[in-house]
């Protein structure tokens, strides 16, 4: 059946027969078709659009299988669309469209309908009998598939809160298969393009068969959004019930503050108290007003709120004007010092000039001074005295292998588990915005990819710089120009730049009488107490201090003293618990029964006089060291081995020395003939230990001209000093380090350079009354004052050997030094 309608082109909808809709009209082609469907039969073609975006559709947007409908309501609205509500009547196929009157006509063929129902019933019955049974079977087939069709829609409409409840209920109430794909069809959120697909299916079992089919993966998805939703409201009721909770945790915690303290608990109420009583700077204050803001916008719960309390913790934390009220009384300062450590004159004494400058100007930036010395004597507790004496807060940090800057500046806000820097760090622990900042190690500083701490120290100890130290953590200014800066390092081997910002103070090591001084007023008593004696139960006499110090301990502290005074101390103590004595007298006849055998000579090193065996004298990290020089004469052809790990300098001064000698073979009794046929071996004793350094020059020569000549050098002289191929005795560094050792090594006398007189001065008068200390100039003193017997020049009368060695310009070395 053909017949003609006013068109009504939807949008994102497909109307199916027997349903009935609504919908809003806008577009003025729709509005006429409707008002043409009201004035006459309210019958009109409802068809879904290609391309829901065009607004004329032509033939070609438009499906071609569509609805007629009727027009139930229509309703005008303000805005001047249009409300109507249809009611789809039969499918229908477009044949062709026209445009009449403002508004779309279409010329349709009705697909279905009362009338094709009609035919079918005036078929023949014999036709009917025929097939009958194929329908018996069809139609159980089709019930079948309506009722999973029903049961499916029932499970899908449990998960699709959009529809209503009894929609579920009215399909099964449905009995035409036809019908119940329709109302299914139109039921179920799928696709345009899909539900045009069941419009245009004629089959009414296929139309089921696809509605099952779409409905089976809409069950799917649904299934996984329900999981999805139940899953967030687990969670949002777990943080409404956490939020719940701690707000009635916090109302319990203010009405229990209010029948003692008000406001106690009250984590807001506390921060802002806080920051309106602290003397923050105007920055901070301005951060710490803005991070609370941001605090109290947040879930208490949530990892945010959990940074920005910890960064108000560690920034409300530090201490902000507060400052330890410093001592001025130069004499009771030197008193504590004197008290605490003995000897280390210079420090003190720098120590007590600072405070006379404090006391006169009241203000003072804090100095950075940096102990550099060997270890154990004393440097990390000097730090403490120096706190005590100056009335400060001491804060220690060791910065023995650290490698990253964020260590002294701190990690930024943006990583997880951040935290500040040391420098802040304790200065919270300290409680005062001027303590004693004690930098432990600073030399065993490391370096690596993630930073070089020794470049973020330098703003940390420059004074012009530091009064605005900026840590990553904090992003704001940090006065530390009232913290005292100490360093201790055992080597200067630190960048310069940081070197330039410290003032050096050198603690060499101590004396035979500096140690039996601090033994005897502190690590006896101390060890005594550590064991638990009794000052009466264990006596260590001086003598047997003496001797334990001398054979037992080779170091510039006293570190390894203490551990042998412990060690006397426990054999005692055992002694008195066992009932074997009830008091220990320790001296150096029964020394060896508590200490064991001697580790170490003490005295001359060598018995007597040796040919090509030299004193000489070294530097070390731990202190002075004795260096014995070895040479022999073996067959060869003039060349010189070097052996005991020497470094390349040391290599080098072998050289020098033994070209001067050669230089001078006739002056000192040496025939040039010599270099010819023999090699020289020099070695230096301890193979495994590393030596370098120019200073054993001296030493070196005076080893190949006693070898050369046959002469023994004095057993009790040791030499240090650099040789020039001149014979010149430069100066060398280390000098009292050097003199302690020849006075522990029992060494009398000491060559050192002419050059080094000027430093005697700062040498100890124990040390400079037990040794006989000579300054010298030129090599020729030295042979002079180390070799038991003068050498005697080459007489060049002898015409064998001024043939193999004709005279030069050479001046002799007597003539060059006078």
């Amino acid at each position: 059946m053909t017949a003609s309608f006013p068109v009504l082109p939807l949008r994102d909808i497909v109307v199916f027969p027997q349903m009935i809709v609504p919908l809003f009209v806008g577009r003025d082609k729709s509005v006429a078709a409707l008002e043409s469907a009201m004035n006459a039969d309210k019958e009109i073609f409802l068809v879904a659009q290609l391309d829901p975006a065009q607004d004329d559709p032509e033939a070609d947007d438009l499906y071609d299988i569509g609805v007629t409908a009727t027009v139930l309501q229509l309703l005008k609205l303000p805005d001047g669309t249009v409300r109507v509500l249809v009611e789809g009547k039969r499918r229908a196929r477009l044949e062709s469209l026209s445009s009449r009157d403002g508004h779309l006509i279409a010329d349709v063929t009705v697909l279905e309908g009362e009338d094709g129902a009609d035919a079918l019933e005036g078929a023949s019955e014999e036709l009917g009998r025929a097939v009958e049974g194929i329908g018996d079977r069809l139609s159980s087939e089709t019930l079948a598939l309506m009722r999973s069709v029903v049961e499916q829609f029932e499970n899908y409409a449990k998960l699709n809160r959009k529809l209503p409840a009894e929609t579920a209920v009215q399909l099964a109430e449905i009995e035409d298969p036809a019908r119940l794909a329709d109302a299914v069809a139109a039921n179920i959120s799928i696709k345009v393009s899909d539900k045009q697909l069941l419009l245009v299916e004629a089959d009414p079992a296929k139309r089921l068969e696809m509605v099952y089919a779409f409905m089976e993966g809409e069950l799917g998805v649904l299934q996984v959004e329900k999981k999805i939703k139940s899953r967030v409201k687990r969670q949002m009721e777990k943080t409404q019930r956490e939020y719940y909770l701690n707000e009635q945790l916090k109302a319990i915690q203010r009405e229990l503050g209010n029948e003692g303290d008000e406001g106690e608990g009250d984590e807001i109420a506390e921060l802002t108290q806080k920051i309106a009583t602290l003397k923050l700077s105007k920055e901070a204050r301005t951060k710490a007003q803005g991070e609370l803001k941001k605090l109290k916008t947040m879930a208490p719960m949530s990892a945010e709120a959990t940074v920005v309390r910890n960064y108000l913790d560690v920034l409300l934390g530090l201490p902000w004007g507060k400052k330890s009220k410093l001592k001025r009384d130069i004499a009771m300062a030197q008193a504590v010092l004197d008290e605490d450590h003995y000897a280390l004159d210079k420090v003190k004494d720098r120590i007590v000039e600072y405070l006379a400058v404090q006391a006169r100007t009241n203000k003072l930036k804090g100095p950075i001074l940096c102990l550099v010395g060997p270890p154990g004597v004393g440097k990390t507790s000097l730090g403490k005295s120096i706190a005590k004496a100056t009335g400060r807060e001491f804060v220690r940090q060791s910065l023995g292998g650290v490698r990253d800057e964020a260590e002294i500046r701190g990690h930024r806000r943006t990583y997880i588990g951040s935290l500040p820097g040391k420098i802040v760090t304790n200065l919270k622990k300290a409680g005062a915005s001027n303590p004693l900042f004690l930098l432990d190690e600073i030399d065993k500083l490391g370096q690596d990819f993630r930073g070089d701490p020794a470049s973020a120290l330098l703003e940390v100890l420059d004074p012009e710089q530091n009064n605005r130290f900026q840590d990553h953590y904090l992003e704001i200014d940090l006065d530390l120009s009232d913290v005292m800066f100490v360093c201790t390092a055992n080597t200067l081997n630190l960048p310069q730049p940081l070197l330039d910002r410290m003032e050096i103070i050198r603690l060499e090591g101590y004396t035979e009488d500096e140690k039996v001084e601090i033994a005897e007023r502190h690590l006896i008593a101390k060890q005594i107490e550590a064991h638990g004696l009794k000052d009466e139960e264990f006596v260590l006499s001086q003598a047997g201090l003496r001797d334990l110090i001398r054979y037992y301990t080779r170091e510039a502290g006293v570190r390894t003293l203490e551990r042998e005074i412990a060690k006397l101390a426990r054999k005692a103590l055992r002694r008195i618990l066992e009932g074997k004595a009830e008091r220990v007298e320790v001296t150096p006849d029964n020394l060896h029964e508590f200490a064991g055998v001697r580790k170490y000579r003490f005295g001359v090193s060598e018995e007597e006089h040796q040919i090509g065996a030299v004193t000489g004298l070294a530097w070390t990290e731990v202190g002075g060291e004795l260096l014995t020089i070895e040479s022999v004469t073996v067959a060869g052809k003039g060349g010189v081995k070097t052996t005991g790990k020497l470094g390349d300098v040391m290599k080098e001064s072998v050289e020098a020395a033994m070209s001067f000698v050669k230089a001078r073979a006739p002056s000192y009794g040496i025939k040039p003939s010599v270099f010819a046929r023999k090699d020289i071996h020099i070695h230096l004793p301890e193979g495994a230990v590393p030596k370098d350094g120019p200073s054993a020059g001296i030493g070196i020569v005076t080893s190949i001209v006693s070898t050369l000549t046959g002469v023994p050098v004095r057993r009790d002289v040791a030499m240090t000093g650099e040789v020039t191929l001149r014979g010149r005795v430069l100066p060398i560094g280390g000098l009292k380090e050097k003199l302690l050792a020849a006075l522990r090594g029992g060494i009398t006398t000491v060559l050192i350079p002419q050059e080094n007189e000027k430093d005697l001065s700062e040498i100890p008068a124990n040390i400079r009354e037990g040794l006989s200390i000579v300054p010298v100039r030129h090599v020729d003193e030295v042979l002079r004052l180390a070799l038991t017997e003068p050498l005697t020049a080459i007489d060049w009368s002898d015409a064998d050997e001024l043939a193999a060695f004709p005279p030069t310009g050479v001046q002799s070395a007597g003539e060059m030094h006078h």
